[in-house]
């Protein structure tokens, strides 16, 4: 089994309470969940009202088709996010010895 886990950071310019970070994180969270079939939660900075942490996961049997997913669905993401994204990180992980 392969899983793949994508990081995602952003800034949240001008926003002023959780109530809305709360509703970009929504959106983004079920367009990622629609689109790619993949688990999505804000993973960090719960309580802060001007950054969004977002962790996004899939699993696969083959490595290409985990990091295709994921890079699709940072694809995606910038393409869409009414906001800005400042950090990314993919990290994969294998059973295989």
């Amino acid at each position: 089994m392969i899983i793949g886990v994508l990081t995602l950071e952003f800034r949240l310019h001008g926003n002023r309470s959780l109530k809305e970070k709360r509703r970009v994180a929504q959106s983004l969270k079920q367009k990622l969940r629609n689109t790619f079939n993949v688990a999505v939660a804000e993973v960090e900075a719960m309580d802060a009202h001007d950054r969004l942490v977002l962790g996004v996961v899939t699993a696969a049997n083959r490595t290409d088709k985990v990091e295709s997913r994921l890079s699709k669905a940072l694809a995606m993401v910038e393409a869409i996010a009414p906001v800005e994204l400042t950090r990314c990180d993919t990290e994969i992980f294998s059973d295989s010895e």
